[in-house]
């Protein structure tokens, strides 16, 4: 099978741990800046896409090379054999992006290479009229940075995070893709307990529960190359069934969400039947600080709210503090609370084993770590 130089896409601060799924998948890895590169055939694309909990997009690399003019990006546009991924009713929408760049005008680089695109698919199709585009969906993208320009196919469609479970949501809920990405960094395994105190949604238990019966995150949405007809129905049939049985449904969890408001209970439980885990996956509306057990070698993993408005931050960084004092009192189980808060640790009366810097959405963040003790055999 013809093989394609791949890119999985990552958000800032979490290409280590996109290369890392990208290798458990089976495939060698490297890595830019929000860029993890790999090799693969048709089949690869169907799996990534399915499997990948952490990334934000697959994309197929269709040329790279440098252009410092308008012509120079034409010529090695069209030079590219589009009509080995584009069919001649290929809808190819063009959207572009340029850095440090001397054609730096983004609106007129995306208008060449979809004039480019155009030129060779006419030529290659013996097409002299305009292409209709009625047909499946290439999103293309022209990206440059320090006039080195890199074209690229969207095999995703809309983003990675979008599992399909969400029915409802609240104020700033966390994407998907981030919400896993802090289970994999916990080190959670599904024979431990796990709890988050700040469920909201429900997405980060959502998340947990899908990791813990080893669920494939893209099982049940679609993707724009389900539709290209390169790849075909019967890969993405072999690869959704390889998922299905690969899924341990049989598997027991203890996974608890608790929130304050009894709206986003309500929210929570809703996308947690959705996504299949009624019964499962337990939801209490409840403080924080109420929390208790007699269990050990538990996971916490949590998104206290930040406080944006005077009033709000008071009150949030009291509840830090009498959450820092409430799981002291539960040595072995380890604590894992994304926060934008100043002084997060002193707040919580205790120094974290270890931060890591993440960015949920454009809000700069730490992941504040605190290792439990191990159990006592």
């Amino acid at each position: 099978m013809t093989s394609y130089k791949l890119l999985a896409t990552a958000a800032m601060g979490l290409e280590s741990i996109v290369a890392n799924e990208v290798k458990e998948l089976g495939y060698e890895t490297t890595t830019d800046n929000g860029k993890v590169f790999f090799e693969g055939t048709a089949r690869d694309i169907a799996k990534t896409n399915l499997w990948l909990r952490t990334a934000d997009r697959v994309k197929l690399i269709a040329g790279e090379f440098e252009a410092t003019t308008f012509d120079e990006l034409f010529e090695q546009t069209k030079a590219i054999e589009w009509e080995k991924y584009l069919p001649v009713d290929a809808e190819f929408p063009v959207q572009g992006k340029s850095v440090k760049s001397k054609l730096h005008s983004v609106p007129t680089c995306q208008s060449i290479v979809k004039k480019a695109i155009v030129e060779r698919m006419k030529k290659a199709y013996h097409r002299n009229a305009f292409l209709d585009e009625s047909g499946p969906r290439f999103k293309i993208e022209v990206s440059i940075l320090k006039d080195k320009v890199q074209l690229s196919i969207d095999t995703s469609g809309a983003g990675l995070h979008k599992r399909g479970y969400r029915v409802g949501q609240g104020e700033a809920p966390l994407k998907e893709t981030l919400a896993a990405a802090l289970i994999k960094l916990s080190r959670w395994s599904p024979d431990r307990p796990f709890i988050d105190p700040f469920c909201g949604s429900g997405t980060i238990v959502i998340e947990a529960a899908m990791i813990g019966q080893n669920i494939a995150p893209g099982y049940n949405r679609e993707f724009d190359s389900e539709q290209w007809p390169w790849i075909g129905s019967k890969i993405w049939d072999e690869v959704r069934a390889e998922a299905e049985e690969q899924a341990d449904y049989d598997q027991p969890l203890n996974i608890l969400g608790t929130d304050i408001d009894h709206r986003m209970i309500q929210i929570a439980e809703e996308n947690v039947i959705e996504a299949g885990f009624a019964g499962l996956v337990r939801l209490q509306q409840r403080q924080v600080t109420d929390f208790t057990t007699t269990e050990e070698n538990g996971v916490v993993v949590g998104n206290p709210p930040y406080g944006e408005r005077i009033g709000e931050i008071e009150v949030i960084e009291e509840m830090i503090g009498d959450m820092g004092q409430m799981f002291s009192k539960y040595p072995t189980w380890s604590v894992y609370m994304l926060s934008s808060m100043e002084g997060f640790e002193k707040l919580y009366g205790q120094k974290a084993t270890k931060k890591r810097k993440l960015y949920n959405g454009f809000i700069r963040t730490d992941l504040f770590q605190f290792w439990g003790e191990r159990p006592k055999k």
